[in-house]
């Protein structure tokens, strides 16, 4: 499913307030739990790009030589 900036903007603000039904244009939608709707989040992150490095860790270059 595509999701769009504002769909992840309304579910942020939802999460924020502590509602568990977010509503956006002529949908609305009711989550079970704050969990599902933080799950759902971080795969809106994902589709849109939203997150550099998905899974928290970072990589450094080492050389020994030459650089």
């Amino acid at each position: 499913m595509a999701y769009t900036l504002e769909q992840y903007e309304a579910l942020k603000a939802a999460i924020a307030e502590g509602a568990l039904s977010v509503r956006f244009a002529d949908r609305s939608v009711t989550y079970r739990s704050v969990d599902e709707m933080i799950r759902i989040l971080r795969h809106m992150e994902s589709d849109l790009g939203l997150n550099a490095n998905s899974n928290g860790t970072r990589r450094f270059a080492s050389f020994s030589k030459g650089f």
